[in-house]
């Protein structure tokens, strides 16, 4: 069984669950993707990070990194993951509102101006967090070469990078869980 077959079992075990759910963007669904069932999970977490390498092997960055509290434990999972592979990279936390001592700053780790970065977000549904994260980044300086989701819902997330010009790939869909994405209209 491959290691993509693997996340999504372990997805359908863990993180996808029906109801009636508002989302971070606002919207209402009948299903919700809690990633963070995954990433704080050892074997999800393994195999989301060894995933994203994988995603981004063509990719030239040096740093990757999100949002502050979904991006966290992915962040921190690339990181063992690119070191056990010999790769050096860094990685940066991005919060909502700047600390109210010591830098004061939104970005958080060793990432510098320059700095080519990828970020990254747990599910993708408007795109919105991850757009977030990517405005702090480039205010700070960094070139955002590529934004990345774990799950893209399929729900304007790919839309609304590309109108910034911005790559997006995705290691899953909602379609990889039988799901129709909503009729555009």
């Amino acid at each position: 069984m491959s290691d993509r077959q693997k996340l999504i079992e372990l997805f359908l075990a863990r993180a996808l669950k029906f109801g009636d759910f508002t989302l971070a963007s606002g919207k209402k669904s009948t299903y919700y993707l809690d990633g963070k069932q995954i990433s704080l999970h050892s074997i999800g977490l393994r195999l989301v990070s060894l995933g994203l390498l994988d995603l981004l092997k063509d990719v030239d960055y040096s740093a990757i990194g999100g949002m502050t509290i979904g991006a966290d434990p992915i962040v921190g999972g690339v990181l063992v993951a690119a070191a056990e592979q010999g790769r050096s990279l860094d990685g940066f936390l991005v919060r909502k509102e700047p600390k109210g001592h010591g830098t004061q700053r939104y970005i958080e780790g060793p990432v510098q101006p320059g700095a080519k970065v990828v970020v990254i977000d747990d599910v993708v549904t408007t795109g919105g967090s991850a757009i977030q994260a990517v405005d702090r980044i480039v205010e700070f300086g960094c070139e955002v070469v590529c934004v990345v989701g774990i799950i893209d819902r399929k729900e304007g997330g790919a839309a609304n990078f590309a109108a910034r010009g911005l790559p997006f790939r995705s290691l899953l869909t909602i379609e990889d869980f039988g799901i129709a994405p909503p009729v555009a209209g």
